[in-house]
C-alpha cells in the first residue's frame, strides 16, 4: 500500500494491516479513545501503560464534550471552537489522515470519528476491532510520551449532521425513522443503569450498536451490514433517519455501520435519551408507566 494522498483517504475503516504499514508515515494521526463510563479515568491509566506507538489521547468527558447544564444531555457536543484549538494542538491538519481506536468495540472512538466529520475533516476512520486486534496480532506497543508539532486546523462545522430536541418533535410528528442504538434491555426499559428514566422515545426504532459486528468484534461485511437495516429504514433515504442513544456518543457507531454499508447520510440527535428526558413534556415509553 502506498502511503496516502489528499486523493487518498479512509473515511469508514482501516485494519491493523493497513495502520501497520503507516504506523510511522507523519501524515497518519492515532487517537487513543478508550473510556469506560463507570471508571472515567481507565482510558487515560490504560493508554500510560501501553497504547498504540505515535498516539495520542483523547478523554470522552474532557476533550470530547461540552459542559453539561440542567437541559442537556450526558455527553453534549464540545465547543467547535474548543475542539478546533486542542486538533490543532494535536498535530491534526486538513492534510492528516486520522485513525481513531478503543478497546469497547469502537463504541467511544466513534464520537471522535463523528466529531471530526463535524468539522470538516472526513479523513479519518476506525481502526476495525480496535485496540483488542492489534494486541492480539502482536503488534508494536509502547508507553512513550509524545512530543507534539501543533498544527492549524481549520475546522468548517457542519450542523446539517445532527439534531436537536425541537427537531427530533417535529420528526416524530412527521414519523420520521428514528433510531436508538442503546441495548435492547435499556430500550425496552427493563434496566437503566445510567439515566434516570427508563425506556425510549414512543415511535423510535432499536438497532443495538453491538449488532454492527462480528464475533471478534470486527464490523459486518457491507452487504451484512444493508441486511440489517434496510428493513429498519423500510424505503426512506438514510440521509433522513436519525440516530440516537443514551447521550450521542454509541449512535454514532450505526451512523458509521451505515457509511460502510454504502447507505450514509443520517443525522445524530446529539443530546439523545439522556437529554429528552430533561424535559417531562417530552413523551416517553416506560415499562411502568405502559404495563
Amino acid at each position: 500500500m502506498t502511503i496516502a494522498t489528499k486523493a487518498q483517504k479512509f473515511t469508514t475503516l482501516v485494519s491493523p494491516e493497513q495502520l501497520a504499514q503507516h504506523l510511522h508515515d507523519p501524515q497518519w494521526l492515532i487517537f487513543d479513545c478508550r473510556f469506560a463510563l463507570t471508571r472515567p479515568e481507565s482510558g487515560r491509566q490504560a493508554y500510560a501503560q501501553a497504547h498504540i506507538p505515535g498516539a495520542r489521547y483523547a478523554h470522552l468527558d474532557e476533550d470530547l464534550c461540552g459542559p453539561l447544564t440542567r437541559t442537556n444531555g450526558r455527553h453534549p457536543l464540545p465547543d467547535p471552537n474548543v475542539l478546533t484549538q486542542k486538533l490543532g494542538h494535536w498535530s491534526v491538519d486538513s492534510d492528516k489522515q486520522v485513525v481513531v481506536y478503543d478497546d469497547s468495540f469502537g463504541s467511544m472512538a466513534v464520537r471522535l470519528w463523528w466529531l471530526l466529520r463535524w468539522l470538516g475533516h472526513d479523513a479519518v476512520a476506525l481502526l476495525d476491532g480496535g485496540f483488542p486486534a492489534w494486541k492480539r496480532q502482536g503488534r508494536e506497543l509502547d508507553a512513550d510520551a509524545l512530543v507534539l508539532r501543533p498544527a492549524e486546523f481549520r475546522a468548517t462545522p457542519n450542523d446539517s449532521l445532527w439534531v436537536d430536541s425541537d427537531a427530533m418533535l417535529q420528526a416524530l410528528a412527521q414519523k420520521r425513522v428514528i433510531i436508538d442504538a442503546r441495548s435492547e434491555e435499556r430500550f425496552s426499559g427493563l434496566i437503566e443503569p445510567i439515566d434516570k428514566v427508563a425506556g425510549h422515545i414512543p415511535g423510535t426504532l432499536n438497532s443495538p450498536f453491538e449488532d454492527n459486528l462480528d464475533l471478534r468484534g470486527n464490523f459486518l461485511k457491507p452487504e451484512e451490514l444493508r441486511a440489517l437495516y434496510e428493513p429498519l429504514l423500510a424505503g426512506a433515504s438514510p440521509d433522513q433517519v436519525i440516530h440516537m442513544c443514551g447521550s450521542g456518543v454509541t449512535a454514532c457507531h450505526n451512523l458509521l455501520a451505515l457509511e460502510v454499508a454504502g447507505m450514509p447520510g443520517g443525522k445524530l440527535y446529539a443530546g439523545s435519551w439522556s437529554e429528552w428526558i430533561t424535559d417531562p413534556s417530552r413523551p416517553i415509553w416506560s415499562k411502568g408507566a405502559n404495563a
